[in-house]
């Protein structure tokens, strides 16, 4: 996680200094480029929203509690514009960006594989609460059309691909009982502030994609207001991981400001 936290660092010392340095030497790339239809943009925002089955399956009777924690992206994108008056173009991104969420869930006959006070792992349906923690890191390519609707507006939609660096899929369940195999077999019971843990962060996949769909609206001359609705497509597990018998799906909404030059 150490070097993510440079990388992210580095990206963020990025975005306060190139404004800078833009305003007082335009070179002449960026002209040319500007001449040809091109924009740049170095964008910092942060994500707000959650990992969920869709839609909620009956094993989980209630959302008891839920905490997005801080989730922050940095990128840039290049956009070219062509078409009658540059209202039409594509936007190709690449950002390094944090999804995270926290989540309590009562639950009833939910599979559950969860370690034992021995360190065993002990496989089985659980009725009871369930607290999750989901945080991931990765790199994501959005590739979207996008069009002018004014001089201030503009919205934009298409697919994006991300790799994670860092997975995170961990909790414990509380107050309620395993039995174990199935919903009659032996039963373990976790009751007076007794939990048992797990952790699928292996199982998480590394490649994810969906759609990210959002609207801009430029501030001033260089400042862009974005926000950028992205929802997975793909399930979050990978195909032969079966403790979790629905699929999940990353849904986020980003919001953040871009320097365009």
């Amino acid at each position: 996680m150490k070097i993510h936290s440079y990388i992210f660092s580095l990206l963020a010392c990025l975005v306060i200094a190139l404004p800078g340095y833009s305003q007082v030497d335009r070179n002449e790339t960026l002209i040319r480029s500007a001449l040809h239809g091109l924009e740049y943009e170095i964008k910092a925002g942060f994500s707000i929203g959650g990992t969920a089955p869709l839609p909620l399956p009956v094993e989980i009777r209630s959302i008891d509690g839920y905490n997005p924690t801080l989730a922050i992206s940095i990128g840039g994108e290049v956009t070219k514009w062509f078409a009658v008056q540059n209202k039409l173009g594509v936007i190709v991104g690449l950002r390094l960006e944090n999804k995270a969420m926290t989540t309590e869930a009562t639950v009833k006959n939910y599979n559950m594989e969860i370690l034992g006070q021995g360190g065993e792992r002990i496989s089985g349906v659980w009725t009871g609460g369930v607290k999750t923690k989901v945080h991931t890191s990765g790199l994501t390519i959005p590739l979207m059309a996008t069009y002018k609707l004014s001089n201030r507006w503009n919205i934009k939609a298409g697919p994006y691909f991300s790799y994670l660096l860092s997975r995170e899929f961990s909790g414990h369940v509380y107050e309620g009982y395993l039995r174990e195999g199935d919903p009659v077999g032996p039963k373990v019971e976790f009751t007076d502030g007794k939990i048992a843990t797990y952790d699928f962060s292996d199982d998480l996949r590394h490649f994810q994609w969906g759609l990210q769909i959002g609207a801009g609206w430029r501030a001033f001359k260089h400042l862009n207001i974005y926000a950028d609705l992205t929802w997975g497509l793909n399930d979050i597990f990978r195909n032969d991981f079966q403790t979790i018998t629905f699929a999940m799906y990353p849904i986020y909404l980003n919001i953040g400001f871009g320097y365009a030059f």
